[in-house]
């Protein structure tokens, strides 16, 4: 089965989030997007981790149950991220995502550059398609 390519698939659109960035900022700017998660980049676009909703909910815990502040992103982003290129093939990054693997992933180049974002939506939409394209042949 032919499948279209990581390219194809990602988008391009993703939080914008910086390690220094106020914790409340990143939360905000996941939630304009409607976002479960987004790389954290430097100046200069490099990934340098990833923060998500779950991080989100745990400075949110932190200032309203336990008095706590939490300063910035890199307080508690996630530095170990796994990523793919573009040149990555979809069906087995989709059989990766079956396991207990994130659900997003950083899109990159070969310099570390973010791309893009890749998803389980993503690959679904595309999946669907390709089912929709099955039945009328089948019909």
């Amino acid at each position: 089965m032919d499948s279209a390519s990581i390219k194809d698939l990602m988008s391009t659109r993703f939080a914008k989030i910086t390690p220094d960035m106020p914790v409340v900022e990143a939360s905000s700017n996941l939630i304009k997007l409607d976002m479960l998660g987004s790389p954290v980049t430097d100046e200069t676009g490099t990934l340098v981790g990833w923060f998500s909703e779950r991080e989100c909910l745990q400075a949110a815990l932190q200032v309203v149950y336990h008095n706590q502040r939490v300063a910035t992103v890199k307080d508690l982003m996630q530095t170990g991220v796994l990523t793919v290129s573009v040149d990555d093939d979809v069906l087995s990054l989709a059989q990766q995502m079956l396991n207990a693997k994130p659900k997003i992933y950083p899109v990159v180049d070969a310099d570390n550059k973010v791309l893009g974002v890749i998803s389980r939506r993503h690959i679904l939409n595309m999946l669907d398609q390709k089912l929709a394209e099955l039945s009328k042949k089948a019909s």
